[in-house]
């Protein structure tokens, strides 16, 4: 499977951008969204170092929530 983590831009140089996501910060690729508006404070998803898509700061917020919850559930603390 897949999976695209969600990252704060907190600074952008060229095509690569300094991005954090829960205190861990990593220089991201943001060549394929060349054509996209971003600056310090947008969100993006990061697959394997490449920002793929813009996203909201809701849809940042929700992916870590449910994020979250699948970690509570494979410790097996769920709140159902």
């Amino acid at each position: 499977m897949c999976l695209a983590i969600p990252m704060q831009i907190k600074q952008i140089n060229d095509t690569l951008a300094r991005c954090v996501a829960r205190g861990i910060e990593r220089e991201v690729n943001i060549f394929m969204l060349q054509a996209t508006q971003l600056k310090p404070g947008d969100y993006v998803l990061v697959h394997v170092g490449y920002a793929i898509q813009k996203i909201d700061p809701d849809a940042a917020r929700l992916a870590w929530e449910i994020d979250s919850e699948i970690h509570n559930h494979d410790k097996g603390q769920l709140n159902a």
